[in-house]
């Protein structure tokens, strides 16, 4: 017994030593929960776990994973993949009413992915890695084809490690019809390092997050400087997941909110694996005199930021400090308001949008778009990238575009027209967006007239339409520092600021749902009823003649019982058998 103990202990040093354990690990994880009130008084909870790795998947043969999901590391090391982003989101992100996102995605399911230049077939390699993808977030993405993926030239930069120019290294795509449910949650939970089991991911309960008006979870990998030379190279796995809670329905018709009345669960400790593992609460005001948020426990330590061009405070929760859980086993943050908010004191986005559907009867229709710029004296650029279905004929010539009353012209257009059943519209714009002003884009359509085979299961519930994707760089009314990514929050090193004056935004507007001719699909089932009656009655009935055998039986006499049982009867007065 001894010897066998001895054995396994030597097969494990060896196993270490063959790794690298000796030397500082190579990866590292970061977990980070962000809890933002809004203006609506409703209240947003983000989660971000970030796995780095210090490894060139490309380059090294590698066979052993720690904290880094191997399924996502052969991913990229088979289909050479520089960047993915995969997002699947349940409902809209209402930017008027709730502010500028951190984090937004359009509702359905989004994926977007930069390939290496040493791979020839970008097609089959793209076709390939979303049929993978679909298998390990049990999500549709298998349906994406030639009919929903486009290669925008302008918008969606890398937004990692890369000098790349060509754009056919990009597809895009997106199913605005796909139902994000737990089946898509488990497999995105079991690619944590701890799973749901210790840290921040034990919030992560699917009854409580699915009850709320927003869900978006994502994935994002992407290379990194490994250090401030950027002599090599990092990978970094960004797994996000995005939640609005209706705070007046779950506190019973009170704005106050804890972690238990959120997520029915508390925290009571960090992952074992995560080097850093905090939780932020926004407790940032006009007015320093005029706070409006208690919040308890007391935090260890404040952090002000400044994020989307504006300063904000946060509060602090070190899950890896001793201190925190002396008092109590688990943590439970509470926020409590002073006084009402006043709904007048609501500021609004710089820049958001909104699109629709016009017209009259299912033969042509209009697609409008309105983009709204309030920063009170700048201007500003914005890239405007429409993606519409091959069904929905686009007359590029009623194209217009009009800023306070006048014509805006594009400063940069690109068009690539629909081809019938293999690929749909693209339309990629530059707009120079005046101070203050709304901008309205109109373009109208005429609706083709499908196959029978084509149409979906419930036709009559109407066709959707991917939103429209706004990428734009947004004055900053305050001065932004740059600070260290590693140093930072998660949430404001995604897009990190170029330079102090500007912030990158990349917004979604609303999906659309237009109706298409329809044929009557009743009438089909009308008339197999009836042709299947009218065979089995006629059919059958003639069938029965011309095969059955006909026999004609003579009448007998009777026997002699017969005969004594009718004189009998006829003296009695009884008629005869």
């Amino acid at each position: 017994m001894a010897g066998a103990v001895a054995a396994v202990l030597g097969l494990l040093l060896l196993l270490g030593s063959a790794g690298g354990s000796t030397g500082p690990p190579r990866d590292s994880l970061r977990e980070e929960l962000l809890l933002s009130p809004l203006p609506s008084g409703d209240l947003a909870a983000t989660f971000q776990f970030r796995a780095r790795w210090d490894s060139e998947l490309h380059r090294e043969g590698v066979s052993h994973y720690r904290l880094f999901p191997k399924a996502l590391g052969q991913l990229i090391s088979k289909f050479l993949v520089r960047e993915l982003h995969l997002s699947l989101t349940q409902g809209f992100w209402r930017t008027r009413t709730w502010g500028q996102p951190y984090l937004q995605a359009p509702a359905g399911a989004e994926l977007w992915v930069w390939f290496q230049d040493s791979v020839t077939d970008v097609d089959k390699a793209w076709k390939e890695l979303s049929n993978i993808l679909s298998g390990i977030f049990c999500a549709s993405l298998n349906f994406i084809d030639s009919t929903n993926t486009v290669t925008p030239t302008a918008s969606f930069k890398p937004l990692g490690l890369a000098n790349v120019t060509d754009h056919h290294l990009l597809r895009y795509a997106v199913l605005p019809r796909e139902v994000v449910c737990t089946e898509n949650l488990t497999p995105w939970k079991k690619l944590l390092p701890c799973g749901s089991k210790a840290g921040l991911a034990v919030l992560l309960k699917a009854e409580r997050l699915f009850h709320t008006s927003y869900h978006s979870q994502a994935v994002h990998i992407r290379p990194i400087c490994r250090d401030a030379s950027c002599q090599s190279v990092s990978w970094e796995l960004r797994q996000t997941l995005t939640v609005v809670f209706d705070t007046f329905s779950i506190g019973q018709g009170k704005r106050d909110w804890s972690l238990f009345k959120m997520f029915s669960r508390t925290v009571t400790e960090a992952c074992p694996l995560a080097s850093e593992s905090k939780i932020y609460v926004d407790i940032s005001s006009k007015t320093q005199e005029n706070e409006l948020l208690e919040v308890t426990p007391l935090p260890l330590s404040m952090h002000e930021a400044s994020v989307q061009g504006d300063r904000r405070t946060y509060a602090v929760y070190d899950l890896l400090s001793p201190s925190l859980f002396n008092v109590s086993r688990s943590l439970n943050v509470q926020l409590k308001w002073k006084r009402p908010q006043d709904s007048l004191d609501l500021s609004t986005p710089v820049l958001h949008a909104q699109r629709y559907v016009s017209g009259y009867g299912l033969q042509t229709g209009e697609i409008s778009t309105l983009i709204y710029n309030t920063h009170p004296y700048r201007a500003f650029p914005v890239i405007l990238l429409e993606t519409v279905p091959w069904y929905l004929r686009l007359y590029v010539h009623t194209l217009v575009i009009t800023t306070k009353g006048k014509e805006n012209k594009p400063s940069y257009i690109h068009y690539q027209p629909a081809q019938d059943r293999r690929r749909p519209h693209l339309l990629e714009m530059l707009i120079q967006l005046p101070a203050n002003s709304v901008t309205k884009i109109t373009i109208q359509f005429e609706r083709a007239l499908l196959k029978w085979t084509e149409y979906t299961p419930d036709p009559n519930h109407g066709f959707y339409v991917s939103p429209s994707v706004l990428s734009a760089l947004v004055p900053s009314v305050i001065a932004m520092k740059a600070e260290d990514a590693e140093q930072s929050p998660l949430f404001t090193s995604l897009f990190p600021s170029s330079d102090g004056s500007s912030y990158f935004v990349r917004l979604y507007t609303e999906p659309l749902l237009v109706n298409l001719p329809t044929p009557d699909f009743s009438m089909p089932y009308n008339v197999i009823c009836l042709t299947c009656t009218v065979v089995a009655v006629c059919y059958g009935s003639f069938y029965n003649l011309l095969t059955r055998t006909f026999h004609v039986e003579e009448p007998s006499r009777g026997g002699l019982a017969k005969r004594l049982a009718n004189i009998i009867r006829k003296v009695r007065g009884v008629p005869p058998l």
